[in-house]
């Protein structure tokens, strides 16, 4: 504990494998604890998931703090509030038809102290919800928002297996999707087929991210698909390329002769 600021710090997310946000804490909480926090929304019901060392959070006091472990009391109010989001979220998606809105409503939460009514949902475009949200307070008698959320948002919400055949990535351990690009593809040498390169989304694979890095390092100093090479064997155009092998091979007079540019030159650790 940093004596100079008394405070823990711990990282939260209030549903399973959602973001991960610090808040700070006058008493020490044990790991995988429920907890009430203080957000910009209200009150909420969250879990503490990791510990983390003061000295990398530079404004400890602009964190919210963590209110307190809790309660059975809170962990009822929690489960109450679950089952009325859930009839909550029936309420909406009928309002929707009956008011023949083209959105399509994913979820539905209550804040833990029940001043705010969240609901995503995905349109492909804007969308005046005016009437939906008038409706919708009229019934709850609390705050109301309607939250329009993208295609990787609903993967990570309704969840699913991808062509690796685990759980999607950002359904299991990602806290925070980074922006994918063609170009990641490309760096790879993959085929740039839609089934082959999307997700579950329809986006493009959030794994192309990971190795991206290795692969524009790996492709150092090779020669592209189609240049025309020499090798010991003659001059030949370039047929096909193992980019973390840093291997490649060129046909020359119809004989493919394979070149070995050698270790990469950023090396993946021992």
């Amino acid at each position: 504990m940093n004596n100079e600021n008394n405070y823990y710090i711990y990282g939260v997310n209030f549903k399973d494998n959602g973001k991960i946000y610090n808040f700070k804490s006058r008493v020490k909480c044990p790991i995988n604890v429920t907890v009430i926090t203080e957000t910009e929304k209200g009150e909420q019901f969250g879990k503490v998931v990791s510990q983390i060392d003061n000295s990398v959070i530079k404004n400890i006091d602009e964190l919210r703090d963590i209110i307190r472990i809790s309660t059975k009391s809170d962990y009822d109010q929690h489960l109450h509030n679950l089952k009325d989001a859930e009839k909550a979220l029936r309420d909406c998606r009928n309002l929707v038809k009956e008011l023949n809105l083209d959105m399509k409503v994913i979820n539905a939460n209550f804040t833990f102290d029940r001043k705010q009514l969240i609901f995503n949902f995905l349109a492909d475009e804007r969308i005046d919800f005016r009437e939906l949200a008038k409706k919708l307070a009229a019934i709850y008698r609390t705050r109301i928002e309607l939250r329009q959320i993208g295609a990787r948002d609903k993967a990570r919400e309704i969840g699913g297996v991808g062509a690796c055949g685990r759980r999607i990535c950002c359904a299991n351990f990602l806290s925070h999707i980074d922006s994918v690009s063609m170009n990641m593809a490309k760096n790879q040498g993959l085929a740039l087929n839609p089934s082959k390169i999307n997700g579950l989304c329809g986006r493009l694979l959030c794994c192309l991210t990971y190795e991206d890095d290795e692969y524009i390092s790996c492709n150092k100093d090779m020669p592209e698909l189609g240049d025309i090479v020499a090798t010991p064997k003659g001059k030949g155009e370039v047929v096909s390329k193992d980019i973390l092998n840093r291997t490649y091979k060129v046909l020359v007079e119809n004989e493919k002769v394979e070149v070995s540019l050698g270790e990469c030159p950023r090396a993946c650790p021992k």
